[in-house]
């Protein structure tokens, strides 16, 4: 591992690969490669933010994509007339 100084005031060092086959396995990891493999620490923290976000708008944790949605866009609704 080497760290570079940042040049961006405010912002921590970058660490780099300390050769090229670690460089290789870092180029692997992205985001998108995490989400397709979806560990399951990530599908329990995406469960438990749901059910954080359910609750906050005390809504029940069980509800389908299309019934958020149609909440929202409700919600939505409401608030836009509210402000007019």
């Amino acid at each position: 591992m080497r760290i570079e100084p940042e040049v961006v005031p405010g912002y921590p060092d970058r660490i780099l690969p300390k050769d090229a086959a670690a460089a290789a396995v870092l180029k692997k990891r992205t985001l998108t490669n995490l989400y397709n493999e979806r560990p399951t620490w990530l599908d329990n923290a995406h469960r438990a933010l749901d059910a954080a976000v359910a609750a906050a708008y005390g809504w029940p944790a069980d509800l389908s994509d299309d019934e958020i949605l149609a909440r929202l866009f409700a919600l939505n609704q409401e608030r836009a007339a509210a402000g007019r």
